[in-house]
């Protein structure tokens, strides 16, 4: 890639390690400490997670009628309202408003990954940089739980702790907004017909949206709930140190499914990824901790994987759409992401246990794999062999 390109993919991949990594995940890692901090139950940080994912899907909404402004525009508020909002956590506040807060984190982290995706994929016209800009996501949750351990070393509370990351965060928002000004010094290479995967299939629209939706109820209890179940479990293990594990397993993913993704097609890569996803999120039901830690390798290693594949089908939409196609699986994923706290907080309710949930999501994963891996009318079959 040219020196430009570099710069676009790094700046786009910080805009995800904030808004996504540490301004949607990090709350995960920090969650058992807020618990034993007092400062929210385990009841109110599902509601909180809850509210973070409808945020979402709010969000995303709105992106999508935004995508006109220009790209530094966009940067310059998804970073901004990220790190100010990861401020605001620093304060003293009542559980409603740490729910609050966390649904307008939501909104910045859904702006974050449609302004860094539209900007790269259609401005700079990087499409093949798909895998350098969600592993963003993985560096950004592996760097946040890194400093909650550290800051958990010296004895921080949690409320000092979210200073640290707001201001980790603030770095690295410089250093985004620094290497997109360098992009844009030169002009975008022109677009050119992109190479298809091998039998690389694109599902209509309304499977798309689907299958999307469920991978994001599918994984999303792991993603909230897995320091807290490791905590509550396997006290001898460093929760956050398995979090870490599942941010390093994201990175390195992206690159990986990517290869597969043009190796193999996206019907078969797609379908394969959320199989895998489906046992890691069954692992913890095993209870012992070395299932934990290979959970949180194995869905670190898997969610954002499934992200590579399904967001550049979305070129594949219907021009009907009413909105822009990245919005739309943005929207897709969030409706997903509320469900799952939802769901898990009514079984644990009832239960005083994460096993039901667990299973749900499984299942969840399960029918998506195999809406993928199901070809449907001779339409389908026509696209598959028009692709080879």
């Amino acid at each position: 890639m040219r020196r430009a390109d570099h710069a676009a993919a790094w700046a786009a991949a910080l805009v995800l390690a904030v808004g996504m990594g540490f301004g949607r995940f990090a709350f995960t890692g920090l969650y058992p400490r807020m618990v034993a901090d007092h400062l929210i139950t385990v009841a109110a940080g599902s509601y909180a997670a809850s509210a973070n994912y409808a945020g979402y899907l709010v969000g995303a909404l709105l992106a999508g009628r935004v995508t006109h402004w220009r790209g530094r525009r966009l940067f310059a508020v998804a970073l901004g309202t990220g790190v100010a909002l990861m401020g605001a956590l620093a304060l003293p506040l009542t559980q409603g408003l740490i729910v609050a807060i966390r649904g307008l984190a939501g909104m910045s982290s859904a702006l974050a990954m449609v302004a860094a995706s539209h900007w790269l994929f259609h401005d700079r016209q990087q499409r093949h940089s798909a895998p350098a800009l969600f592993a963003g996501v993985g560096i950004g949750i592996a760097l946040s739980a890194e400093m909650i351990a550290g800051a958990s070393r010296l004895a921080l509370s949690a409320g000092a702790i979210w200073l640290v990351l707001a201001c980790g965060a603030l770095l690295l928002a410089g250093a985004a907004l620094g290497l997109q000004a360098s992009a844009e010094h030169r002009a975008p290479p022109p677009a050119a017909p992109e190479a298809l995967a091998p039998s690389s299939t694109p599902l209509g629209s309304g499977r798309l949206l689907l299958v999307y939706g469920l991978a994001g109820f599918g994984y999303i209890v792991t993603a909230t709930y897995l320091p807290l179940l490791v905590r509550g479990a396997a006290p001898a293990m460093d929760p956050v140190h398995v979090w870490a594990a599942f941010g390093l397993g994201a990175a390195p993913s992206c690159f990986v499914w990517h290869g597969l993704h043009m190796r193999w097609g996206a019907r078969r890569s797609l379908s394969a990824n959320l199989a895998l996803q489906a046992a890691g999120v069954a692992l913890p039901l095993l209870h012992t901790p070395a299932a934990y830690g290979a959970s949180g390798l194995l869905v670190g290693a898997t969610f954002m994987g499934t992200v590579t594949i399904a967001m550049p089908l979305a070129r594949h939409m219907a021009a009907s759409l009413p909105l822009n196609p990245m919005a739309a699986m943005t929207l897709s994923y969030g409706l997903g992401q509320i469900c799952g706290p939802m769901i898990a907080a009514h079984i644990y309710a009832r239960t005083h246990a994460f096993d039901g949930a667990l299973l749900a999501a499984t299942g969840a994963l399960i029918a998506a794999a195999g809406l993928v891996a199901i070809r449907t009318g001779r339409a389908d079959r026509a696209k598959s062999s028009g692709t080879r």
